[in-house]
């Protein structure tokens, strides 16, 4: 456990696993280090390579340019799309633009990507279950404009059109709540009772393993902190998961350094989890900030173990091999995890 704190009595902190980086975010983080290190920078990307503060901080410090559209990268240059995937209009201006790319979207979202073509192609309305203005609902919806319609949420059901009821299917976010999304499936199908699922699970792995893991400890805990970033779908979500799974308050923080030491007030047990974009080393200050406050008794509640890991981007493994480093030489470990001195429970 954390250094710098003793354990008063009957106060714990349950601690929640899987957390942190998941192999989609690992991916493009590694992505844009390894262009960094092979090309030097600066490396332009497009948004935010996943929706994190510290990382996006830490890689600007080393050389990464953060640019909301291609139009401002520089003719010619290098950029990177972020995790949460583009649109063929994105792709289309950086080739106007004669950028050489790297697309580190998420696998997972690519597959979203092609299910929403393939059904296009098949002249289907395709329900996106999503977050309006984020950026994977852009870069998905910009696949098949003409077909796709963004729904927000289970009460924006009551207001969908389609042209015909029995052509309709609907497909998500990977970052969503699972029960809220389940929840618009549900009202969905009520109103067009042919509505056809994706052929696999849209929302991902990682975020349906944090959302377990929250909602097994949440019951137990006065407080849940999540650590992670106000534009993290994933770790907004898992706030609103532990309120609803009984946790008796639940706060988002990007740091330690954001916490408040009223939050605990009376409180013997914190759960502490965070986003799939989040560094385990922020999780490390979070946990010596409690330590220090009597909380330095920590238990993992685990749900599930992952081990999925993604290769990098095609571009930047062909670059790579080029030269002779291997596409997976030097990889960090996922997240920079280091290992804590936890009890499994």
């Amino acid at each position: 456990m954390p250094d710098g704190g003793a354990t008063a009595p009957g106060k714990r902190v349950l601690l929640a696993a899987p957390r942190g980086y998941c192999a989609g975010v690992d991916r493009a983080v590694v992505a844009v280090e390894k262009a960094l290190e092979h090309y030097g920078a600066p490396v332009y990307v497009r948004k935010e390579i996943v929706h994190n503060k510290h990382v996006v901080e830490t890689l600007s410090e080393r050389g990464a340019i953060f640019v909301e559209e291609t139009d401002e990268v520089p003719r010619g240059a290098r950029v990177v799309f972020s995790a949460h995937g583009v649109s063929p209009a994105v792709k289309e201006s950086a080739a106007e633009r004669e950028l050489d790319t790297i697309d580190a979207t998420c696998p997972l979202v690519t597959k979203v990507h092609k299910e929403a073509v393939r059904f296009a192609k098949d002249d289907y309305d395709i329900l996106l279950i999503g977050h309006d203005g984020h950026e994977e609902v852009e870069g998905t919806a910009g696949e098949a404009p003409e077909h796709v319609q963004v729904v927000n949420s289970p009460d924006a059901v009551d207001d969908v059109v389609v042209r015909d009821p029995d052509k309709v299917v609907w497909i998500s976010q990977t970052t969503l709540s699972v029960d809220e999304t389940m929840e618009t499936v549900r009202r969905l199908r009520e109103k067009f009772p042919t509505l056809q699922d994706p052929p696999s699970d849209d929302i991902c792995y990682a975020t349906q393993n944090r959302q377990v893991a929250v909602k097994k400890l949440a019951p137990e805990c006065d407080v849940v902190v999540v650590v992670g970033s106000a534009n993290s779908s994933n770790s907004v979500r898992l706030v609103e998961v532990a309120l609803q799974a009984g946790a008796r308050t639940s706060y988002r923080v990007d740091r330690a350094a954001e916490l408040d030491e009223s939050w605990f007030d009376g409180a013997t047990t914190v759960g502490v989890t965070s986003g799939a974009s989040v560094p385990e080393i922020l999780v490390e200050d979070v946990l010596a900030y409690l330590a220090e406050r009597g909380f330095g008794s920590v238990e993992e509640v685990r749900t599930a173990t992952e081990d999925l890991m993604f290769s990098l981007p095609r571009e930047l493994r062909t670059d790579l091999a080029g030269t002779g480093g291997g596409a997976g030489s030097d990889r960090p470990t996922r997240g920079g995890r280091r290992p804590l001195s936890v009890q499994p429970v």
